[in-house]
């Protein structure tokens, strides 16, 4: 049986791995935080602002991501060079994003 801590666990690495594939298909385009809701609910379902804001300071953290946080609440995304690498596989990825594994040369 699969324990509801592993599933939240695939949630929030899966979110993140969707969340740079995102942000590398917008580019060069700034992302705003509401297109990212979007597509998050449509991948996992009843995804909140929270947990997406949750994972984007996650990234952002890593130096994957830059955010620019509004004064009136929106929040913009953008991939940082090193985002740019873990999305076209340059570089390794470490644990806490679900990247799948390359199988193309």
């Amino acid at each position: 049986m699969i324990s509801m801590e592993l599933v939240a666990k695939s949630r929030r690495e899966g979110m993140r791995w969707n969340i740079i594939n995102t942000l590398n298909l917008a580019r060069p385009h700034t992302t705003a935080e509401t297109f990212l809701l979007d597509v998050m609910n449509a991948i996992y379902p009843q995804t909140t602002a929270l947990e997406l804001r949750q994972q984007l300071d996650y990234l952002a953290d890593r130096k994957l991501v830059d955010i620019n946080k509004q004064p009136h609440g929106l929040w913009f995304a953008d991939l940082t060079s090193l985002g740019v690498d873990i999305a076209e596989y340059t570089v390794a990825c470490r644990p806490g994003i679900a990247r799948p594994e390359k199988v193309w040369s």
